[in-house]
């Protein structure tokens, strides 16, 4: 490659090179330093410092490998010939040490994880898995799932598309995967995609979760929903119920146990997916259906929103504005009881399923602070196991493709489930045993 002409500009221009270095590390040292301390936690600035924090902290060996790459280019192109090209050096070289800090905190979502499920279920909870399931557990991520974080299929895993569950078109449509040699009986989970209610799909979260359990012998289903400007809530919740509901009478036709479904989602299916999980039978969400059993076995939000009204003041101040205008379409002055009838934390009781609750503490469009009351609620009131995994310099969204993060993050919730749908089972097996004969008295 004829690059003479790169020289000659380099003579012409001596800190072209090195100051368009010294930019080009300021702006990865800058997509480090977000990831470490976001630099806005609310108002319009956040979604941007979530955009930058979500990829970097997740992908923070990705990053420091194209910043090598493009160092090394630099080098080459004259960019140590002057001073700016050395201060570029010198911020590169701190940058590379906070993506490795990054890589470093995401690892230790593992021990994080175990610590949360032992404090939940038992030290010995493991031990309680049945041997079946436990022996499916996957326990380390493998170098293809981290190397291609994009890369969403399984190799084991089959999706059936487009599969109608209402009367609303492509909102009323799920997908489901399930293992290539199609087993009988399997535990179902639905996913519930976010997008804060107004936008998403059923091909773009929960993937790497939803082919992990796949390919454990689970079969998930992953919906749609009508979502707003266009449909006013309860619309999207009365939805995800209607699909608890098609799945309850219809997921025995694909391999699935209809007694035993669990409900996951992030963000706005977290939402939806813990108030349909704490509101089973609720005839006001079910329209039409009200006599339809939506219970669900357990519930596993991710980073999800708890509360409409705010009540804390941790919540996101310009929530309220958003409902306001697209999603409810109601004052929240004149309309404060649908408000709270729409908030999981309203909605706590002693008979709420098991939760396994995800939040990161570098979370900018969902703050960390509402998880934490929702878990403190639900601990108080709820019979079941709740389990709460906070996870350090995690951002929004953190499990939606691969990472060393998520691998850790999915694999705990498979053995959460399976521990859940090991007690399930022995608690079946024993109602279904006859009883005992008493013995004979001579």
């Amino acid at each position: 490659m004829d690059s003479s002409w790169l020289v000659a500009l380099a003579h012409t221009y001596p800190l072209l090179v090195p100051s368009t270095y010294l930019a080009a590390s300021a702006v990865g040292a800058g997509f480090a330093l977000n990831a470490h301390r976001p630099l806005a936690r609310s108002g319009g600035l956040s979604i941007s410092v979530f955009f930058a924090g979500w990829l970097t902290g997740e992908l923070p060996l990705h990053h420091l490998a194209w910043q090598v790459a493009g160092t090394a280019l630099f080098v080459w192109a004259g960019a140590l010939g002057a001073w700016p090209g050395w201060v570029g050096l010198a911020v590169t070289l701190v940058s590379w040490g906070a993506l490795l800090d990054l890589f470093r905190r995401a690892r230790q979502a593992e021990a994080i994880v175990e610590r949360a499920l032992v404090e939940a279920l038992g030290a010995d909870y493991q031990r309680r898995i049945a041997p079946d399931l436990l022996a499916r557990l996957d326990p380390q991520p493998r170098l293809a799932e981290l190397l291609l974080p994009f890369a969403m299929g399984h190799r084991d895993v089959e999706r059936l598309r487009g599969v109608p569950y209402g009367s609303h078109g492509r909102r009323n449509e799920l997908d489901i995967y399930r293992r290539k040699d199609r087993p009988a009986g399997c535990p179902v989970v639905i996913q519930v995609h976010g997008g804060a209610w107004v936008i998403g799909d059923k091909r773009q979260q929960g993937l790497p979760l939803v082919n992990l359990l796949a390919s454990q012998g689970w079969l998930c289903v992953a919906i749609n929903y009508r979502l707003s400007p266009r449909s006013t809530f309860p619309d999207h919740i009365v939805d995800v119920k209607r699909a608890i509901a098609w799945v309850k009478a219809h997921i025995a036709e694909y391999g699935g146990d209809p007694d035993f479904v669990v409900l996951t989602g992030g963000s706005a299916g977290g939402h939806l997916s813990s108030l349909a999980a704490l509101t089973a039978g609720d005839a006001d969400l079910q329209p039409g259906f009200a006599e339809a059993d939506t219970r669900v076995q357990a519930c596993v939000p991710f980073y999800g929103v708890y509360d409409f009204t705010n009540r804390s003041g941790e919540g996101r101040a310009d929530l309220v504005g958003l409902l306001e205008r697209l999603v409810i379409k109601k004052p929240f002055a004149e309309a404060r009881d649908v408000y709270d009838r729409a908030s999981p934390m309203s909605r706590v009781h002693a008979g709420a399923p098991p939760f396994l609750v995800f939040h990161g503490t570098h979370d900018t469009l969902v703050p960390v602070a509402e998880a934490r009351i929702f878990v403190d609620l639900l601990r108080a009131a709820s019979r079941a196991p709740v389990a709460y995994v906070e996870l350090p310099q995690a951002q929004h969204a953190f499990e939606v493709f691969a990472s060393v993060r998520t691998a850790h993050a999915i694999r705990g919730v498979a053995r959460f489930l399976a521990f859940v749908y090991s007690q399930h089972r022995a608690a079946a097996a024993a109602n279904a045993a006859p009883p005992s004969t008493p013995a004979r008295v001579a």
